[in-house]
């Protein structure tokens, strides 16, 4: 009996680990596709990526929400490296700077996916609690940068997160058109503007 429980136990083991292989191969699949600037892949093409069947697609998400919600999990957590292990120290004028050009560092890298999960937001109260989530921790990291904003007016601290949020970054970067050097420029004016210092 301990033999056949073991045997049972392995086929188990196997089939979970295949199970998860398939499960990070669907994840590994619609990032791709989102990174390539398709921001609502359909389940047929998730699933011809991956490699495997539209079924053990949807096996392991319930719909399609579900799986961006997944992806934009994943990624957020993957690229949390992005917002950490810059040096803080500096004056206010430096620092304000220095996370003008970590944000667009960051912004750059994660775009597309940052794009796909508010294409679907919407639709899914995962996606809704993951922005503001995320708003939360971009808030918390403004302020260790700039502890300086706890000073400022409440209207003023608002506006400093927006001048440091993906959407200006977006709207200067492609709606503008600038250049990336232009637009850590004009997040950094923004900023200096905010707090009454000179750009330097």
């Amino acid at each position: 009996m301990e033999f056949v429980s073991s045997t049972r136990s392995d086929n188990t083991d196997g089939r979970l680990q295949r199970s998860e292989r398939s499960r990070q191969k669907i994840l590994n699949a619609i990032v791709s596709l989102v990174e390539e600037g398709n921001l609502s892949p359909t389940a047929e093409l998730v699933s011809r990526r991956a490699g495997v069947g539209l079924r053990t697609v949807f096996r392991h998400f319930d719909d399609m929400e579900a799986l961006i919600a997944e992806m934009d999990l994943k990624v957020s957590e993957a690229n949390a490296h992005l917002f950490e292990g810059v040096d803080r120290t500096g004056s206010l004028v430096e620092r304000i700077r220095a996370v003008a050009e970590q944000r667009d560092r960051a912004f750059e890298e994660v775009k597309y996916v940052i794009l796909s999960s508010q294409v679907h937001m919407w639709q899914s109260k995962t996606l809704r609690r993951n922005r503001a989530h995320k708003r939360r921790e971009l808030r918390r990291d403004l302020e260790n940068w700039l502890p300086e904003v706890k000073n400022l007016s409440v209207p003023r601290q608002a506006a400093a997160e927006a001048a440091l949020c993906f959407e200006t970054w977006y709207q200067l970067r492609y709606d503008q058109r600038l250049t990336r050097k232009k637009v850590v420029k004009s997040m950094n004016e923004m900023l200096c503007l905010l707090f009454g210092v000179d750009t330097g």
